[in-house]
């Protein structure tokens, strides 16, 4: 009888390994990127579905989309929310990582709790997650800031070419700092300052503003969602950030899929593809693909 059941073990436990082969691949994604990842009406779309879906079927797995909604008013936060998330097994991946060195490695606080995602508790109910060691994918898409005036405009290539102009700068964000420090302050005489609550675009096109500095994805959105519009943006200027896809270390064969995924899709253009197919403008990795820090005074010359 022993030796009967030592032949039929592997025949047993065969529908057991079948069904742990199968498990879903989970994947965190901001619920409001756009264009990299939206939830909507229990959908989300976007340029990081796609290659999720890539990823997925490079495993050989279904795919399940795990949105969650970053404390956007609090961006040092990011990192300890997604590693939250990874730590608490809610999901193996997570797309749209800034990679900075400061962010990754182990996690400069023991534990955290997870952001707002289906299914979660309120925020106070939430348990307090201990983080885990963040590793990273090879870059997917880099990041880059572009000047948006109205067309018709005068095109201008830097922030030195706006003097005299009436220049947006919001409160709050990295592209408003750099309009007011540039030049020692030489376009603060015009700058006008706006709240992150005002609407910077009707700002711009009923003319209360001339120009103002954003990332090129935010001008992706905007085009997306008003088509007719009459702005247009100057040449991208490379932010020196790249975006990436992290895991807890312990994970490192899920992120050598999203490499080779990476690697052959942009080779062969498909990423690029999959860029231009969600109303995005693909920026090509800059290097090196993890920055070290993030410098005002490069990305303030002209």
């Amino acid at each position: 009888m022993s030796t009967l059941r030592a032949l039929l073990a592997p025949l047993l436990l065969a529908p057991v390994l079948a069904f742990a082969q199968a498990a879903p691949l989970t994947v965190c994604m901001a619920e409001d990127n756009p264009p990299f990842s939206v939830a909507r009406k229990g959908q989300v779309t976007g340029f990081d579905v796609k290659l999720a879906e890539a990823v997925a079927r490079e495993l050989g797995r279904e795919l399940k989309l795990m949105p969650f909604e970053p404390e956007v008013e609090k961006e040092a936060m990011l990192t300890h929310e997604v590693n939250a998330m990874l730590s608490a097994g809610l999901c193996e991946l997570a797309s749209g990582f800034p990679l900075l060195a400061s962010d990754l490695g182990p996690p400069t606080r023991e534990r955290f709790k997870t952001p707002d995602h289906p299914g979660a508790k309120p925020p106070r109910e939430r348990p307090w997650v201990a983080l885990g060691t963040l590793a990273a994918s090879q870059p997917y898409q880099g990041t880059a800031l572009v000047i948006v005036q109205r067309a018709g405009a005068p095109a201008v290539a830097s922030l030195g070419e706006l003097k005299g102009r009436k220049v947006a700068a919001v409160a709050g964000t990295l592209e408003g700092t750099l309009v007011a420090m540039y030049g020692g302050g030489a376009l603060a005489k015009d700058m006008v300052s706006l709240g992150q609550r005002e609407d910077a675009w009707a700002a711009l096109e009923s003319g209360r503003v001339d120009a103002m500095l954003v990332p090129s994805a935010a001008f992706d959105t905007h085009r997306a969602r008003k088509p007719v519009t009459t702005l247009q943006a100057g040449p991208a200027r490379p932010l020196g950030i790249n975006l990436g896809w992290v895991a807890l270390s312990s994970k490192a064969e899920l992120l050598e899929a999203v490499n080779r995924v990476v690697a052959r899709a942009s080779a062969s253009g498909e990423l690029q593809g999959w860029a231009r197919e969600s109303g995005l403008s693909w920026q090509a990795p800059s290097v090196p693909a993890v920055a070290g820090s993030l410098s005002l005074a490069g990305l303030l010359r002209d």
